[in-house]
């Protein structure tokens, strides 16, 4: 006994100062991200000539510089939700059918689909975004605007391929296999004697994964959804094929409207001077702190969550 308690307590010890040294040094890294960013868009801010914040014009490599975060963070935003709106509801019914209903050789196949679907580059959903989905997306574009143009996200005059619902579209089925992906794992984590119990008193199958299911799964379904609202956000490959890489700010989705700043920064960086270059790292400072900020809240939905489960135990 004290040979194999001074065992573990000597191995203990050196996994302890790696743990804390990785921990550590993701934290460096982090802070040395930002700081990169920081001090590389100084110049560039200093050197504009307009608010970076609200202005909705990008002319940085212009003799006076005028260029703003504007547009680029609310296409950025607006798209992203978009895509996690149409995505998480799928991607949890998907979960749910792999988990709890399908047989088990098809639950297996689906699953190894699933995790191919995720591991697709972006590329290539950019590219079927464009030869493909934009053309298909003009019929239903059209008869969105014309019987449900009173909604102000699908009014407008002008009604095409390329809009900011059709990248949205495609980002949500990029972002739908890591979502669905993650939740499956969790809804497998659920307590089987919960379920069994539940069944056991009569309930349904619908009836025991509303009870038992998804309030065990809801942290990690929020979980999964942040992770696809992360990739959805610093998508660039993708959006920046569909996206018509307008500056304005508007709510009719189905306009040639839209742009995000992670397909400005592609579109731009190759052609950008020194004042440009800063400007693209600027906008990526702020993506930087988006992303940031999402994942702070997820984390604070979840403490919460875990609070009241504590609470009602």
């Amino acid at each position: 006994m004290r040979r194999s308690a001074f065992r573990r307590s000597r191995g203990d010890a050196p996994f302890r100062f790696v743990s804390i040294a990785a921990g550590v040094f993701l934290l460096a890294l982090m802070a040395a991200i930002g700081v990169f960013l920081v001090v590389r868009a100084v110049p560039a801010l200093q050197a504009n000539t307009s608010h970076f914040l609200t202005e909705l014009t990008w002319q940085p490599n212009s003799a006076k510089p005028v260029f703003g975060i504007g547009a680029l963070a609310f296409g950025t935003v607006v798209s992203s939700l978009l895509a996690l709106v149409i995505a998480t509801p799928v991607a949890v019914g998907v979960a749910l059918f792999i988990s709890h209903y399908a047989p088990r050789r098809l639950a297996s196949v689906l699953g190894y689909v699933v995790d191919l679907l995720a591991a697709v580059p972006s590329v290539v959903y950019g590219l079927w975004g464009v030869t493909f989905l934009v053309p298909f997306m003009l019929g239903p574009s059209s008869f969105l605007n014309e019987y449900f143009g009173w909604i102000p996200l699908f009014g407008g005059d002008q009604v095409v391929g390329r809009n900011m619902l059709t990248a949205s579209l495609v980002l949500a089925i990029m972002i739908l296999p890591i979502i669905a992906a993650i939740s499956r794992e969790v809804f497998l984590q659920a307590p089987k004697m919960q379920e069994e119990a539940a069944l056991a008193l009569g309930a349904t199958r619908w009836e025991m994964i509303r009870m038992s299911v998804l309030p065990f799964g809801r942290p990690g379904v929020i979980s999964a959804a942040m992770l696809g609202l992360g990739r959805a956000m610093g998508e660039t490959i993708a959006v920046a094929l569909i996206f018509p890489a307008t500056f304005n700010i508007t709510l009719r989705i189905l306009s040639p409207n839209g742009n995000s700043i992670a397909a400005n920064i592609a579109n731009g960086f190759g052609e950008a001077t020194p004042i440009g270059t800063g400007a693209l790292i600027a906008s990526g400072l702020v993506l930087f702190l988006i992303t940031l900020l999402v994942n702070m809240g997820a984390r604070f939905v979840i403490a919460r969550r875990k609070e009241y489960a504590r609470a009602a135990a």
